[in-house]
């Protein structure tokens, strides 16, 4: 993995307590923002409840302002990241929801069907999120990181999807993006997970064979290629002495 690795201690509550509140707000605030999820609302709408939740809880909205990013949550229409406009029945959408809260980051998303979406949406978010699953089930102590890119690349080609590589999943903690980078195809990277290790898993998965996107001029809006439909969940995993803690699991 690229570059020194900055572990949490797990001994440490502030450091162990503060990764996760900051992961706990980002899934409440996900969870939240996703039940306004309608055909009709506009991506700008749901980032201002976005917005909205996240300083009221006394956080800062991780993505505004990084990298001259506009908007506070990253929302990804079909096969569009970060374009406004009303959402159709017909459509998927991602939220990607970051915080930074008391010094720490939170990091999580999902993919959320409209009640119009077709099977090989349906089939496409389904098959993501168990990749997602499937990858997370893999994590712990001593194993390698590639083992994440393999079970998911393994489950994408069977159903017939691909995984974009131009994404990754990252170390994170104090800093927003750090390493570890996690690959989500097969790879023959080096590095194990370490306990302390805490970084995100957010496969992006594609229709078809050619998972490729193209930045457009704006510098932040990327979309497939082939006009393919895409799909993404992530989930921020801290690696313990025994195993691996999803931070931001929902348990309702």
């Amino acid at each position: 993995m690229q570059g020194p690795r900055r572990l949490i201690d797990l001994d440490d509550a502030v450091e162990a307590g503060g990764v996760r509140a900051a992961a706990k707000l980002a899934r409440r605030v996900l969870r939240e923002v996703g039940q306004l999820v309608e055909p009709g609302i506009t991506t700008a709408a749901l980032d201002k409840a976005s917005h909205e939740l996240i300083v009221a809880a006394g956080a800062y909205p991780s993505p505004l302002g990084y990298a001259a990013f506009p908007r506070s949550i990253t929302t990804s229409v079909n096969n569009v990241i970060a374009r406004d406009r009303p959402l159709d029945a017909r459509d998927l959408v991602n939220l990607d929801v970051t915080v930074c809260l008391g010094g720490y980051h939170g990091d999580t998303s999902r993919t959320f069907l409209l009640p119009g979406a077709d099977d090989g949406a349906r089939e496409l978010v389904e098959s993501t999120a168990e990749a997602l699953a499937r990858a997370i089930a893999v994590c712990g102590p001593g194993v390698p990181f590639a083992e994440i890119g393999r079970v998911i690349e393994d489950l994408a080609e069977r159903r017939g999807f691909s995984v974009n590589r131009q994404f990754t999943g990252h170390g994170i903690g104090k800093q927003f993006h750090l390493p570890p980078y996690v690959l989500h195809h097969r790879n023959k990277e080096a590095g194990v997970m370490e306990p302390g290790d805490c970084f995100t898993i957010e496969p992006p998965l594609v229709q078809g064979s050619d998972a490729r996107g193209e930045l457009w001029d704006d510098g932040w809006t990327v979309a497939t290629v082939t006009g393919a439909r895409s799909a993404q969940f992530e989930h921020q995993v801290l690696i313990t002495r025994d195993g691996a803690e999803v931070l931001t699991a929902d348990d309702g």
